[in-house]
């Protein structure tokens, strides 16, 4: 964050944008930190480091500025894809950063990350997998969902 501090202006509109993403190592034998993982661009488990990515979008300027990544290596930290979120989230609230939205992909939108998204005050923006519980016990993807959209109960969220 020191490196690209004087590039991002905290009053000016943001979302924070979680991803991660596999470097991929098929040819590497023995690397520190290589382990096998999905990746969704090989749509297979693949031998890779895997990297946990936070970028700062400014809505005005339409740039995007990387602020945090952690290294997923659960053999050496024992943190979860999930715990290097939450703990990237808490240090972007520490460092003064007030996002508009937390945009993710499906893979972060567990309940604890959106309640953890919600005790910084913020909104979150991601999709839902199709089996998600909402209004009354329905699963999402037996939803009616109108040309305007819906509201939804999220069960165990609200």
């Amino acid at each position: 964050m020191r490196l690209v501090q004087p590039s991002i202006d905290k009053k000016s509109p943001c979302v924070l944008i979680a991803d991660d993403t596999l470097i991929a190592k098929t040819r590497s034998k023995k690397i520190e930190m290589v382990h096998y993982q999905y990746s969704g661009n090989e749509h297979d488990v693949i031998a890779g480091i895997g990297l946990v990515n936070l970028l700062w979008h400014n809505l005005t300027t339409v740039e995007s500025i990387p602020i945090d990544y952690r290294i997923y290596d659960k053999d050496s930290d024992g943190k979860t894809k999930n715990t290097h979120f939450s703990e990237m989230l808490a240090l972007a609230k520490k460092r003064g950063i007030i996002p508009e939205a937390v945009v993710m992909d499906a893979w972060y939108s567990s309940l604890d990350n959106l309640k953890s998204i919600r005790s910084h005050g913020w909104v979150w923006v991601t999709t839902l997998r199709k089996n998600r519980i909402v209004n009354h016990n329905k699963q999402l993807n037996k939803l009616d969902i109108s040309e305007e959209g819906t509201s939804i109960h999220l069960r165990g969220y609200g």
